[in-house]
């Protein structure tokens, strides 16, 4: 059986550029195709299939945005979007709505330089790794400036600090890294990618069903790789800081099936995908084979300081053993386990 065509508008040499989508043209270029295509509306489906977009967004998709997600090929993302821009439009029929989360920022975040002063007021630079002993001997202090995020004060701020990091040690969590700024709201950088998002808009209106955005890490107090679950949860006095995002889970369970694809696949992808794992096996474990990876749309982070590929393999793999099911893109959806014709 052939595949479906592209559409003409389709240009996958810009994939990695940031581009104006001239939504009119594409607007009534949906309407046609849908009855070209004979494709019906989201609301007929017999089987809801969820198509989950993770940060998706020019700062780690366009190159030599804030941080690009080159993974060893040094083009990852840029790839993975063309295949998965090319996902979508082949599949247009069969996917029920597209939800895509977008990473949120403010300047001022625990995960960023302005947080942080040594005993020379220097801020850290990108990529720096901050360890509990380090907080602990004061190399690095809260920045007095950052105590405005908070009515408790500064030294309220500086307990929660050294808390915080001790924290994701004993959670087994990535240790905090300080990122380069970047997804900040308002910005082009927290943007979706051009190409993706005039395909969720085609998308959109082929099958009358609305795109989903959903922000996630704006509080500036934790990390927030998972769209699911803050990094840590609790100040040091036990209170609570940021809280699981229920709606959202809700949400992704109201699906027959669910894709997953987005980047980066060493950090958001692995850790939204890891807590919807442990939530799935405690609430509903019979949808844990009804969710798909595509493999093959996303990419690790690699710097010059790490490289995050040997993780994002095991944490795929461990998915796998669990019942979730490691796809490609180029693959007849039809011809997936458990996927309906």
């Amino acid at each position: 059986m052939s595949l479906p065509p592209l559409p003409e508008h389709y240009q996958p040499q810009r994939v990695g550029e940031v581009w104006r989508v001239p939504y009119q043209e594409r607007v009534d270029e949906a309407i046609v195709w849908r009855e070209q295509q004979s494709i019906s509306a989201a609301t007929d489906d017999a089987q809801r299939v969820g198509l989950l977009l993770i940060d998706v967004q020019n700062t780690f998709c366009i190159p030599d945005f804030e941080l690009f997600v080159g993974g060893r090929s040094g083009q990852g993302a840029v790839e993975d979007n063309r295949r998965l821009c090319e996902f979508i439009y082949r599949n247009l029929g069969q996917i029920t709505q597209i939800v895509a989360t977008l990473d949120t920022h403010t300047v001022t975040q625990i995960f960023h330089p302005v947080f942080w002063v040594d005993a020379a007021g220097e801020h850290p630079a990108p990529f720096t790794v901050i360890s509990a002993d380090e907080v602990e001997r004061g190399t690095w202090r809260v920045n007095p400036t950052a105590a405005t995020l908070t009515p408790n004060g500064a030294a309220w701020l500086q307990d929660y600090a050294a808390h915080y990091v001790k924290t994701l040690t004993q959670n087994s969590k990535y240790p905090l890294v300080i990122w380069p700024y970047h997804g900040i709201l308002g910005g082009i950088g927290h943007a979706l990618v051009s190409a993706v998002e005039e395909a969720c808009l085609f998308h959109n209106v082929v099958r009358s069903s609305p795109t989903h955005l959903e922000q996630k890490g704006s509080n500036p107090l934790t990390e927030n790789y998972s769209a699911l679950r803050p990094e840590v949860e609790t100040d040091h006095t036990g209170q609570a800081i940021a809280v699981p995002n229920a709606a959202f889970l809700e949400r992704l369970l109201r699906f027959d099936r669910l894709i997953v694809a987005g980047q980066a696949q060493s950090h958001c992808v692995a850790w939204t995908v890891s807590d919807l794992l442990s939530e799935l096996r405690s609430l509903r474990p019979e949808f844990i084979e009804r969710v798909y990876l595509l493999e093959d749309c996303t990419s690790a982070v690699v710097a010059p300081e790490a490289d995050f590929t040997s993780q994002a393999t095991a944490a795929f793999a461990e998915f796998a053993a669990a019942g979730m099911h490691r796809v490609r893109s180029t693959e007849a959806m039809t011809r997936w386990p458990g996927m309906a014709s």
